[in-house]
């Protein structure tokens, strides 16, 4: 996931109790993890759990793609410089230069206890922190915040992702047992399938697509789906950030979903050094447009609906080639 603070873009509850702590007791901070184990799941995907006494009042809010933030440390075997929780985000104390900090999905929660699955890739700190971490290792961690929002009475879902957001769909699959769920994702090759500890109704692997090695089939997979406009199913979209736009524009505009019905959440973005170059590149007053739709609305206007204000966003998005 891109890594932004926490205020104003993205919606999801307060972290919750499911430590067995309770909400006035539990003290909101910047955890410090310590690497108790690393396995490897499968060519592509590497398990970290984190344990130590600063977790053992870790919270979660107990949905499947919770999300936090990891602070890393200039090298591995270092301790990170840990910021502290200033509202929804966080700050340093003044003259601490900031610790590298990217955004990973929780894959399981236990008391005092989490794992976070990394996929492996050539470059980026996260991947290269991951291919050498040892127990004794030391990450800084917030507490979780989710995304997902299964609608009331909705009896079936339809989960559809790439490498990266695998670990939250399969998470979310294993807490809605309930619930009659597909999985779509695509991967890079066969022998890179994962899958949950509950039974699915069925899986669509896309293989030998994007991920940041070939060009991405997931729109057409999602296209071929049967997902009918009457409230009976709900969608959860995430993965590269403008494969999800295209999804997304097909559950809107195509199939005339409602905005309750999905939900849809870019998690990285292919060749994001070039996408970073053209932003920085744009126009301000565009910069800006983009920023007041994330925002607030001015003074007296009439207040856009959520899945309005990212239509525009992504129109400009795409009118700028980003």
């Amino acid at each position: 996931m891109t890594a932004l603070t926490e205020a104003g873009t993205e919606s999801g509850t307060e972290p919750g109790t499911g430590t067995g702590t309770t909400a006035s007791v539990y003290a909101e901070r910047i955890h410090r993890a310590v690497v108790t184990g690393v396995r490897q799941l499968g060519p592509g995907m590497l398990r970290v759990t984190f344990g130590g006494d600063d977790l053992l009042d870790y919270p979660t809010t107990g949905i499947g793609d919770e999300y936090v933030r990891l602070f890393f440390p200039d090298e591995a075997h270092l301790e990170p410089r840990l910021p502290f929780v200033s509202g929804r985000g966080w700050d340093y104390e003044e003259g601490v230069e900031p610790s590298q900090m990217r955004t990973y999905t929780i894959r399981d929660h236990r008391p005092g206890e989490i794992d976070i699955d990394f996929v492996v890739h050539e470059g980026g700190i996260a991947s290269t922190w991951v291919l050498g971490a040892k127990p004794g290792y030391v990450l800084g961690i917030n507490p979780p915040r989710d995304l997902y929002a299964l609608p009331e009475g909705v009896a079936k879902q339809v989960l559809i992702c790439d490498e990266p957001a695998l670990p939250a769909a399969l998470r979310i699959a294993e807490l809605t047992p309930h619930v009659e769920t597909e999985i779509v994702c695509e991967i890079r090759d066969a022998g890179y399938e994962l899958l949950p500890s509950v039974e699915l109704k069925a899986t669509h692997w896309v293989r030998g697509s994007g991920n940041g090695h070939r060009p991405s089939r997931l729109v057409e997979a999602v296209r071929r789906l049967d997902i009918p406009n009457d409230g009976s199913v709900y969608v959860w979209v995430a993965g590269e950030t403008r494969v999800t736009r295209e999804v997304r524009s097909h559950l809107r505009h195509t199939l005339g979903l409602p905005g309750s019905a999905y939900k849809v959440v870019g998690y990285w973005t292919y060749e994001v050094e070039a996408w970073s170059a053209k932003w920085e590149a744009l126009d301000e007053s565009i910069k800006q447009q983009i920023m007041d739709l994330y925002g607030e609305t001015g003074d007296g206007e009439p207040e856009m609906d959520e899945e309005t204000r990212m239509d525009e966003v992504f129109r400009i998005y795409a009118s700028v080639g980003l």
